[in-house]
C-alpha cells in the first residue's frame, strides 16, 4: 500500500510493523505526529527540533541536556527510531554530535525520511535491525548516552527488559556515560519496579522519572530510568523534571529502594513484555 493522504492531511502508509500515520499538528505548522498501529509514537517540529512536545521526551531531553557540558558534542546510541525526534535536539542543541539510531522497521524508516527529512549536516546514522542484536556488535566505551526507547505497538519487548541486555548498554559506554531507558506501566507497578531493580542491578547510580500519580499507581504512564558508574545530575534532573508542563518527581538512593520494595531483577529467563496500556491510554482508541 502507498502513501494515502487524508482530508485532514494525515499521511497513512502500511510498514513492516503495521499502519503508520503522520497526522499534521493542527497547532503547530510543520510539526506532525506518527502513529504507529494507533498509538502515538514521536513528535517532530521541522521548525525546531528543540520543541519536544512528548513529557516522556521532554524528560529524556533533560538527560541529554546533563550528559556533558552545554552545547558540547556527544556520541549518542538510540534504539528505537520512531520519528528520530530526541535525535533531531540533540543534533540541534549539540552540533557536531555523533548519533546512531537503530529501528527494526524499514518501511517505517523510509517513509520518515521521505516526509520528515533529516539535516543532511547531523552526524545521524540509521541503522536497520533488532535493537539487542546491533547492541551486542556495538563497541565497547564509545557512547556518551544509550537510549532505550522500543516498543512492539505499545509494550516494550521482553528481550530489551533483562539484566543481560543492560550489561550491554552498560558494556558500549564511555566512564561517566549515562544509560536512559523510556517503559510504561500501571496500577501495581510490577513491571517499572522490576526494571528499575534491573538497571540498579547493573550500574551504581540509578534514578527514575515519571509523574506523581503515574508513581502511585493511579495513571498508567511513562516511566524514563536514568543510570550510570558516575553521580548522575539528580538535583539538576530534579529541577527540571518538576518545572515540566505535566510536573514530575525524580525518586533515587533511599526512596528508589522503597519504590522497588525487594522486586527482583528481570533475566533472560523470566522477561516478559511491559504490560499493555488500557484502552485510552496514550491516544489508543476506547473500543
Amino acid at each position: 500500500m502507498g502513501r494515502i493522504r487524508k482530508a485532514d492531511g494525515t499521511i497513512t502508509r502500511e510498514v513492516d510493523s503495521g499502519i503508520a500515520e503522520l497526522v499534521p499538528d493542527p497547532d503547530v505548522p510543520r510539526a506532525w505526529t506518527l502513529r504507529l498501529n494507533g498509538t502515538p509514537q514521536s513528535h517532530v517540529d521541522l521548525d525546531d527540533p528543540t520543541h519536544l512536545e512528548f513529557e516522556y521526551v521532554r524528560r529524556l531531553g533533560h538527560v541529554a541536556d546533563l550528559v556533558a557540558d552545554p552545547g558540547a558534542p556527544v556520541r549518542a546510541l538510540h534504539l528505537g527510531g520512531g520519528a528520530f525526534t530526541l535525535p533531531r535536539y540533540i543534533a540541534t542543541t549539540r552540533p557536531r554530535s555523533s548519533q546512531q539510531v537503530v529501528e527494526i522497521d524499514a518501511a517505517l524508516v523510509s517513509l520518515v525520511r521521505g516526509v520528515l527529512p533529516l539535516d543532511r549536516n547531523w552526524r545521524l546514522r540509521i541503522r536497520t535491525g533488532d535493537a539487542r542484536a546491533v547492541l551486542v556488535k556495538a563497541p565497547e566505551a564509545t557512547f556518551d548516552l544509550v537510549v532505550t526507547d522500543v516498543f512492539a505497538g505499545a509494550r516494550t519487548p521482553a528481550h530489551l527488559t533483562s539484566i543481560e541486555f543492560v550489561n550491554q548498554a552498560a558494556r558500549t559506554l564511555r566512564p561517566g556515560g549515562v544509560y536512559a531507558a523510556n517503559i510504561g506501566d500501571g496500577g501495581g507497578l510490577a513491571f517499572a519496579k522490576s526494571q528499575a531493580a534491573t538497571v540498579r542491578a547493573v550500574f551504581p547510580h540509578v534514578c527514575v522519572l515519571a509523574e506523581p500519580t503515574v508513581f502511585r499507581g493511579r495513571r498508567f504512564g511513562n516511566f524514563v530510568l536514568v543510570a550510570s558508574h558516575a553521580e548522575l545530575p539528580v538535583a539538576a534532573l530534579t529541577r527540571r523534571t518538576a518545572g515540566d508542563p505535566f510536573p514530575g518527581r525524580v525518586e533515587h538512593d533511599t526512596s528508589l529502594t522503597r519504590f522497588i520494595g525487594g522486586m527482583p531483577p528481570t533475566t533472560d529467563q523470566n522477561a516478559t513484555p511491559s504490560p499493555s496500556p488500557p484502552k485510552g491510554t496514550w491516544g489508543l482508541p476506547d473500543d
